[in-house]
């Protein structure tokens, strides 16, 4: 993932302003790009151990108002509220989130934005 960081900047930037929620792309093991938070409170923080057995699962996150609450960067006092995992030629390589911005923040009306962030991240490193 780290070949389109420079790209990954980007797409956090855009998918902030579409959602309106502070959004973050990571790799396998660290986040690689953020926007609309404090860059220098998430860029390089480890992912937590819940997000890592998420994603090696292939699996997606949409929190509903009540549902539980999944912290995806360790040392960082927010909830995941949508994420999908970057896809590469069979291979999970990270995960694009959208972190709550408020104690009540729901993710079902954010899933495409990842999902399709997801998709767009894992045909670029498929074409790398």
């Amino acid at each position: 993932v780290g070949e389109i960081s420079g790209t990954a900047d980007q797409y956090a930037d855009v998918l902030y302003k579409v959602g309106g929620m502070p959004t973050v792309i990571c790799d396998r093991d660290h986040v690689i790009a953020a926007s609309g938070i404090q860059k220098k409170e998430v860029l390089e923080r480890r992912v937590s151990s819940s997000l890592e057995d998420l994603i090696e699962q292939r699996k997606s996150l949409y929190r509903t108002a009540d549902g539980v609450k999944m912290n995806p960067i360790e040392g960082v006092d927010r909830f995941a509220v949508a994420c999908a995992p970057i896809m590469a030629d069979g291979d999970v390589n990270g995960a694009v989130i959208m972190l709550s911005d408020k104690e009540n923040s729901a993710g079902g009306e954010k899933k495409g934005l990842v999902e399709a962030a997801a998709m767009y991240f894992g045909k670029q490193m498929e074409d790398v």
